[in-house]
Formats: C-alpha cells, sequence, structure tokens
C-alpha cells in the first residue's frame, strides 16, 4: 500500500511537472507568435469597473497585455448582465465604449499604443438606469439600453472625433421596467436599429432620422418567435436580413428566428423561421464577415452552434460544437480576419478560442484563457 501510494504521489509529480512543460512551451509559442490585434471585455466589476484587454496572437492564442485590467472610470454591477454588446468598438479602432451598470454610465476609453486603453474624460450618464449594451454607428452615433426599472429604454449620444459623448436631445424612448433589454444594435448602414425586449419576448425596430433620433416602425414592437428573445444581428453583406435568438424556450427548444427588415422598419419572418438548432438557450448571435455563417452560443449546453444563411436569410443547421470546460458563456465576436471566434466564458471566468473554417469550429490548444480575478464579466470585442 505504501509503495502504491508513493507511487500515485510521484506520479502526480510528474504529471504536473508535464503540465509546467506544457504551459511553459504554450507561453513560448504565444510570445513567438506575432501580435496582430487586440481582445477586450467589460469585466463588469463591482466598486471599480475594469476592462480586459488582451494581446491577440497570429496563431490565435491570448496573452494579457501588460497593466491589464484597466480602470474603466465608472462601476460595474458584479453579476450578469444578460445582454449582447455591452462593450463595442468603433470602426476605426480607435474607441472603445463600455457600459458601466452600477453606476448608470457609459466609458470611453481611447486605445493606445500596445493596446493599452485610456479612459477619455470621465464616464458619462447612460440616460437611464442599469445600462447593459451599446451601440455605435459608423458615423459616430450611439444608442445605450438601459434595462433598470424607473429608466428602462434607449438613449441617444454623438461620439466626437476627440472621443467626448454628447446626449442627443429628445432621443430617449422608454420601454416598461419589465421588458428586460437585452441588446441594442445598428445594420450596417447604420440607418436602422433594433432592441430586443428578452423580460417580455418583444423585438423594437426604429427607422433612425438624420438628426439622430428615432422613429418607431408601425407596428414595434414585434411579437418575437418564442421566447426571451437576447442576442441579435443583422448581415453584414444585406442589412435587411436580421436575426435574432430565442433563448427561453426550455431545455433543448432553442432556435433563432430569421427576419426581413423593411425599408420602413417592418419585419416579415423568413422561410419556415424560426430555426431549432436542438440545444438550450441560444443567447447571443454572431454572423461570419462574409454573411455566410452564423453561430450561437448556447449558453445552457455549453457549446455553440453554427447554421450556414442562405441568400434568402432561410437557417439549414449544420451542428453544435463544445466548450471546453463550459456552461455559461455568454458574448461572442469574430476576429476582424474571421479566422476566430471568441467567446466569453463569464460563467468560469475565462475566453475561448475557437478556429473558423467556413461552419466548423476548431477549438484551439491554448483555450482557454483566464479572465481576471474577480471579474463578472459582459462582452467581447476584437481590434
Amino acid at each position: 500500500m505504501r509503495k502504491r501510494t508513493c507511487l500515485a504521489v510521484g506520479g502526480s509529480l510528474l504529471a504536473a511537472a508535464i503540465g509546467l512543460f506544457g504551459a511553459a512551451a504554450s507561453a513560448s509559442a504565444s510570445t513567438a507568435s506575432p501580435v496582430v490585434g487586440y481582445t477586450y471585455i467589460d469585466d463588469n466589476t463591482a466598486t471599480a469597473n475594469t476592462i480586459a484587454g488582451f494581446d491577440r496572437h497570429a496563431d490565435g492564442s491570448l496573452t494579457p497585455i501588460p497593466g491589464s485590467p484597466f480602470a474603466a472610470g465608472g462601476v460595474g454591477l458584479g453579476a450578469g448582465l444578460a445582454s449582447q454588446g455591452a462593450i463595442q468598438v468603433t470602426s476605426d479602432g480607435r474607441y472603445l465604449l463600455a457600459v458601466d451598470a452600477g453606476s448608470n454610465q457609459i466609458s470611453v476609453l481611447r486605445i493606445t499604443a500596445n493596446g493599452v486603453p485610456v479612459l477619455v474624460g470621465q464616464p458619462v450618464s447612460s440616460g437611464g438606469i442599469q445600462p447593459v449594451s451599446v451601440a455605435v454607428s459608423p458615423a459616430g452615433l450611439v444608442y445605450v439600453a438601459n434595462s433598470g426599472a424607473g429608466g428602462s429604454g434607449y438613449s441617444g449620444f454623438r461620439l466626437h472625433f476627440d472621443g467626448s459623448l454628447t446626449p442627443i436631445p429628445g432621443s430617449t424612448v422608454t420601454v416598461p421596467g419589465d421588458s428586460g433589454l437585452g441588446d441594442v444594435f445598428f445594420n450596417a448602414t447604420g440607418d436602422h436599429l433594433i432592441g430586443t425586449r428578452t423580460g417580455t419576448s418583444l423585438i423594437d425596430s426604429f427607422v433612425v432620422l438624420p438628426d439622430g433620433r428615432l422613429l418607431a416602425a408601425q407596428g414595434s414592437p414585434f411579437t418575437g418567435q418564442g421566447l426571451g428573445q437576447l442576442g441579435a444581428e443583422f448581415s453584414p453583406t444585406r442589412p435587411w436580413q436580421l436575426f435574432v435568438s430565442n433563448a427561453h424556450n426550455g431545455p433543448g427548444l432553442g432556435t433563432v428566428s430569421a427576419y426581413n427588415d423593411s425599408f420602413f422598419g417592418q419585419l416579415t419572418s423568413i422561410g419556415s423561421s424560426p430555426y431549432p438548432d436542438g440545444q438550450t438557450a441560444p443567447c447571443w448571435v454572431e454572423i461570419s464577415h462574409d454573411g455566410r455563417y452564423l453561430f450561437t452560443v448556447n449558453t445552457g449546453s455549453g457549446n455553440i452552434s453554427s447554421y450556414s444563411i442562405n441568400p434568402d436569410g432561410s437557417l439549414a443547421l449544420i451542428g453544435s460544437f463544445t466548450i471546453t470546460g463550459g456552461g455559461a458563456d455568454i458574448d461572442a465576436r469574430l476576429s476582424p480576419d474571421g479566422k476566430y471566434l471568441l467567446v466569453d466564458g463569464a460563467g468560469h471566468n475565462f475566453v475561448s478560442v475557437f478556429a473558423v473554417n467556413g461552419g466548423t469550429l476548431t477549438e484551439l490548444p491554448s483555450s482557454p484563457t483566464p479572465l481576471p480575478a474577480g471579474a463578472s464579466s459582459s462582452g467581447i470585442v476584437n481590434t
């Protein structure tokens, strides 16, 4: 018995040594692979919110930017936001915008040399209570979704060249306090805006007026094709095609809906929508840059489903891909070159990275990468 115990301990030591060698080899590989961009996550930390920053290497691996996490200036909620788009990057890659859900503010950070984000001025009021999602158009128009009771709705801002953020008078659109807003986002041309009401399973559709205010489409809000509309996105190549997750249908009953968004913002169903994926809680949606594939993170199943998008906007399920150690995974975003899909694994405080081959995903050997201790992360963006 004593000999077996010693052998077991020796085996553990050997395994630990091998593990350390593997970690060192992985770190060495990441160091050898050049930095091609950066990844940022809103840590949503209570008391003082921070932004986690990572060097993104050519081989898809991530390493923390020296000094990370970085001060956001406001206060996080310290608990999950149940939203998509809590942090965004401007189309020119100069600025980050992040929600401070605990202090009802929006922070703007300038991306400086070596990817370090630096706060611009002071955070500004979000125009409501508990901001959970932010959208930025190519023209610098910003809308924030506030989900807190007593201040729930959408508020508009202008982002100026120097990074300052100013509210647009008369832009706020209020919604009932039980709406549970989950997402707000523009189409590729910036003239339509969508918001999801996760709590009441409705979709807000707006036309963006020249002065930056919103005009609700006739019939808006539209009833969702299932329960719990949360993550959503327009096709980057066909800006009239809209895709929305239905997250709260129940175990194994998740679906994704496809709509055509008319010139005046009316939503009409595409094909046999909604399209099932056989998984639980498909909450977050990302679409390939060429508009051919849709990925949805199944928070309840710990995996990612992949669909092909037909030219008419109908969907065909490809399959589902397991996230190592996954569960309670949330927002996902593609790298600018479309080669990698990065997933915010908030439930286990890590980031997972997948190589993308059409609609097929393969998790990298270097994945997952830990997030800062104490984070209640929400959102993810890449430059």
